[in-house]
């Protein structure tokens, strides 16, 4: 190989380089866009699963909490607290087990973060569970790292 590079074989590692990079570009869109469309969480929404979000968003329950890591740290994960709580397959039990959770703060206990009463009805709380039901059901690929969120 020569010393010095022509003009010629810098055009050509040029656009080598270039087409080679768009090719695996147009792959990876292609394989993200197949992966996308192939998830069946959008057959899970209901009425019920939307309003709960709509919840979490009046509530900004994002300035404390993270979902699938979305949000602040500040407190728990929240995208497996059915599973952790036992109650994923039972909507009722998942309602029941938030509702006395929500009803029980702040729970005053000397040097621990306190969460905020909401005072929600019991129909935001069923529609909150109901969210978090969601949320455990997406495939989050091993999301979050441990069990306890």
């Amino acid at each position: 190989m020569r010393e010095v590079m022509t003009k010629s074989m810098a055009r050509n590692i040029f656009y080598g380089g270039s087409l080679f990079f768009i090719i695996i570009f147009l792959g990876l869109s292609a394989q993200s866009t197949f992966y996308i469309t192939s998830q069946p969480t959008n057959d899970t929404l209901n009425d019920s699963v939307i309003a709960g979000k709509r919840v979490w968003e009046e509530n900004a329950c994002i300035n404390c909490h993270t979902i699938m890591g979305e949000g602040a740290y500040f407190a728990p994960e929240l995208a497996n607290v059915m599973t952790r709580w036992g109650v994923a397959d039972d909507p009722e039990a998942a309602f029941e087990t938030l509702k006395g959770w929500m009803e029980s703060q702040p729970s005053g206990i000397e040097g621990r973060r306190q969460m905020p009463q909401f005072n929600l009805t019991d129909e935001q709380i069923r529609n909150l569970a109901n969210f978090l039901l969601w949320v455990d059901s997406v495939d989050t690929q091993g999301w979050p790292p441990t069990d306890a969120g």
